[in-house]
């Protein structure tokens, strides 16, 4: 365990440059103190380590010298063929690229390690985008994409839902998400940093001028909060639901996970009937009204009273139309 922790010590310290005691104990999850003893290690062994004192301070390896090595560990060796996103690399036009690359890992690994990778390979596959939707068009990826690496800003016309629907902007390119096999890009736009489907950009053009990114910009750290300010804006209000046992279980495949989380923490024992009273948020009454719809007879929506009179109206007429004569 320890010889693990002295060799990514120095892998991240090759990788990154200058970190502090603190930044490494935080990244292996050890105490200062034990990153300290372990420095000392590296130095008794022949390590061109050296640290400065100050708030800017910090370790480094002598500038030019390099680790040689290259051993994985089973697992590592495993996930690496596990992370491949080979739909998102070939859309950014790296495909080939990606797949030399394990191709010289793969010669690289020896062979026990080289038939457990190729095993991996042969029993799993990530197809990342969702049931019934075919790929989005993303005739801009590879510029927003070469934007985004390059620090260049980008002039791009832009189709959102809101009035105007087309609307230009000046952007500095943050980052790239591929979510549900649709891409997004974050990027500062005037104040403010927000979020941009690569879909909906109409037309792109290059600007000749760089920008400097924040330091610090966390890109994970973004998409996260961004994911949860988005959950809570369709939070438009709560819907109280009896639902039959089938209609519970079916729940979990017609609605979205913030729904069916709050069903399962909401759930009454089942009554008399043996259904369950749950209270769920909802977008809308317009888009609730489609969501319960899906349940069939295996709903009854109690309140709000406007949406329960909807699924009624909607129900009869229904019923009207399929009436037979």
């Amino acid at each position: 365990m320890r010889a693990s922790r002295l060799v990514s010590i120095l892998l991240l310290l090759q990788t990154r440059g200058r970190m502090t005691a603190r930044e490494l104990a935080e990244r292996l999850e050890v105490s200062v103190r034990t990153i300290y003893r372990d420095v000392e290690s590296l130095h008794a062994a022949g390590i061109p380590l050296y640290g400065d004192a100050g708030r800017s301070g910090g370790y480094q390896l002598l500038d030019g010298y390099r680790t040689r090595l290259t051993g994985l560990t089973t697992d590592e060796a495993e996930s690496l063929f596990l992370a491949g996103l080979p739909g998102p690399a070939a859309e950014l036009g790296l495909g080939a690229v990606v797949a030399a690359a394990q191709l010289k890992l793969m010669a690289a690994l020896p062979v026990e390690l080289r038939d457990r990778a190729g095993r991996i390979q042969e029993r799993f596959h990530l197809d990342a985008p969702t049931w019934y939707r075919d790929p989005e068009p993303v005739t801009y990826l590879s510029a927003v994409a070469d934007a985004v690496w390059n620090e260049r800003r980008i002039q791009v016309r832009y189709r959102r839902w809101q009035a105007p629907q087309e609307v230009e902007r000046r952007l500095e390119p943050y980052g790239l998400v591929v979510k549900a096999g649709r891409w997004y890009l974050v990027a500062r736009a005037g104040e403010s940093v927000r979020t941009y489907r690569v879909s909906q950009i109409l037309d792109l053009h290059p600007l000749p001028e760089r920008f400097a990114r924040p330091d610090g910009f966390d890109l994970a750290a973004y998409w996260q909060g961004y994911l949860e300010e988005f959950e809570a804006r369709l939070r438009w209000g709560e819907a109280v639901v009896r639902l039959s046992p089938a209609g519970l279980k079916r729940l979990a495949d017609l609605m979205t996970p913030g729904m069916v989380t709050a069903a399962q923490e909401s759930a009454q024992p089942p009554d008399e009937e043996g259904w369950t009273r749950v209270t769920v948020p909802i977008e809308s009454i317009e888009h609730a009204l489609g969501e319960f719809l899906r349940l069939g007879t295996d709903a009854e929506v109690l309140a709000p009273t406007e949406l329960r009179e909807r699924v009624a109206t909607t129900a009869a007429e229904l019923a009207a139309r399929y009436r037979f004569s």
